[in-house]
């Protein structure tokens, strides 16, 4: 009994591997950020910090927009944006997954929302989508990267169709941007967001956000106060800058530090290292002889921060993903109805080859230790990409 209790103690205190789609590792230069004594939230100490952050987002977004950062998580930035513009307008809410469900139940708090769904991992309806913009829809919220699914959905495409009809666009790039191509201004997205804990691999817990000029002579009347963007642009464009309500400051020092990162590695080898890494999970996968679980076409592909792969018959979620964490590594299951029938590896923020492979060791070893034959070896065609 002694034994167990300290065999619980040791391995309830080790730092796991999270290798999902958000939360990620850490770096330490970001944790050490945190650490630091607190500082004046409305001194021009915290106003170069969020200057830096928003210089280095601005390029992540791919925009010149104004942009800011909310104490709250992505939610957050999805109901300030809908609250925003949205208040009792017709909005369209393409779904293809459990994020893009959300930025429709949040739309139907605020306006009169339709929901245009497909099932989960498949392509968007883009016919019923211009069914909606010609009867009359002013808004068109869409999940860029559907991380439940593990899909990448046509942005540009769709930002496009809201030009034509001019409809404003809003797009969750949670988990896309700061880790995959996103140009917010050519695409036509009036309102883009994200999330700290996704590819900047910064804690948990800031939302940022870019407006458009085109959605700031759409603003509603009567916004939230806490989620009112008009609030944050005007505390943004004072010297030092600042944020309307008090800031999670720590949070702040963490995502500058990542952003700075960022800067450091560049943008464009971060986005092809994140496609690299997410082409090595997927070589796997394939060699493994497990099937991916979105169904791409020319205008939708798989992610290139999270894959999604099909458990094959036989398989328990519960029992793999346990051999798996036993090991240190921590990988997701599936949402809601998909519970048991998909795992995802993520590959975004500061993962690198050791992790991917480490992570891909794992599994391989899990489904062996589940019954699964596999047809070769994943870890090898892996690392053949990483390599």
């Amino acid at each position: 009994m002694l034994i167990q209790i300290y065999y619980e103690q040791i391995y309830m205190e080790k730092e796991l591997l999270l290798m999902l789609p958000g939360p990620v590792p850490i770096p330490e230069r970001v944790r050490f950020a945190m650490s630091r004594q607190a500082i004046n939230h409305r001194s021009p100490e915290f106003g170069a910090a969020y200057a830096d952050c928003v210089r280095v987002l601005k390029t992540a977004f791919g925009t010149t927009n104004d942009l800011f950062v909310i104490s709250g998580s992505g939610t957050a930035g999805m109901e300030a944006a809908i609250a925003g513009v949205g208040r009792d307008k017709e909005i369209a809410c393409i779904v293809n997954g459990k994020f893009g469900e959300r930025l429709y139940k949040i739309s139907q708090r605020y306006g009169k929302a339709h929901e245009i769904k497909s099932d989960w991992g498949t392509p968007v309806n883009l016919e019923a989508l211009k069914a909606q913009l010609e009867t009359g829809a002013q808004i068109v919220t869409l999940v860029h990267n559907e991380t439940s699914a593990g899909i990448k959905n046509p942005a540009e495409e769709i930002g496009k169709l809201c030009r034509k009809h001019d409809a404003l666009f809003i797009m969750d790039g949670i988990t896309s941007i700061g880790g995959d191509v996103v140009e917010a201004d050519k695409w036509g997205v009036d309102i883009a967001i994200t999330g700290s804990q996704k590819c900047f691999a910064a804690p948990a817990g800031l939302a940022m956000v870019s407006v458009s000029k085109r959605a700031w002579e759409r603003v509603t009347r009567n916004p939230p106060y806490y989620l009112d963007l008009a609030a944050y642009k005007k505390s943004a464009s004072g010297t030092p800058m600042e944020t309307p309500y008090t800031p999670a400051v720590p949070l702040f020092l963490a995502l500058r530090e990542s952003c700075l990162m960022i800067e450091e590695e560049g943008l464009p080898v971060r986005i092809a290292r994140h496609k690299k890494m997410s082409g090595a999970v997927q070589a796997a996968a394939k060699t493994w002889g497990l099937s991916l679980f979105p169904k791409t076409d020319k205008l939708h592909s798989c992610s290139s921060t999270v894959t999604a792969i099909e458990y094959p018959a036989g398989v328990r979620d519960d029992e793999m993903r346990g051999i798996i964490k036993k090991m240190g590594i921590v990988i997701a299951g599936g949402q809601d109805h998909l519970k048991g029938k998909i795992f995802r590896i993520g590959s975004m923020g500061a993962v690198s080859a050791p992790e991917i492979l480490a992570t891909l060791a794992a599994t391989q070893h899990a489904l062996t230790k589940c019954g699964f034959q596999r047809k070769g070896d994943g870890v090898e065609a892996a690392a053949e990409v990483l390599g």
